[in-house]
Order: C-alpha cells, then structure tokens, then sequence
C-alpha cells in the first residue's frame, strides 16, 4: 500500500474527538496509537489488546501520518547548559 493510500484512512472531523486526526473515522485517535507503539508495544499487541478494529495498515496510516507532520519541520536542538 502506497503512503498516499495509508494516509487516506487519517481523518479529521470536528465532530469527532474534538478533531483530532483519527484512523478511518473510528474513535482511535492517531496520538494513542503512537503512543503505544512509543511505548515498545509491538503493532500486532496494539491490535489484539488495545484496538481490535485496527489493522496493521491502519499503524503503519499513524506513522505516515506523524512522519509528514514532522518532515519538514525545523528542529533547533541547543547544546546543554554547564552547572
């Protein structure tokens, strides 16, 4: 499946969760998923434990997702401050 595919399945409607991007409409919001998958659990465990409505197109349409957010954004990282 093409990016571009997977990206079709992120959708925003302010009528649901308050906007947020959300995957194919349903009541996961992309955030959770990614934080799961921050969190070390494996894709296949987001599915079967936390939301068994999704699929494994459905995690790699979060990441895509977050991927484009933060493409091109610029990231100024400052060097530690002594003491």
């Amino acid at each position: 499946m093409y990016r571009e595919e997977l990206l079709q399945r992120i959708t925003v409607d302010p009528r649901v969760c308050h906007g947020q991007p959300c995957i194919r409409g349903l009541r996961i919001m992309v955030h959770q998923v990614l934080d799961l998958l921050a969190e070390g659990v494996p894709p296949g465990e987001v599915i079967e434990k936390d939301f068994p409505d999704l699929t494994l197109e459905d995690i790699r349409a979060a990441i895509a997702y977050a991927n484009r957010l933060v493409k091109n954004e610029e990231i100024y990282v400052y060097p530690a401050q002594p003491g």
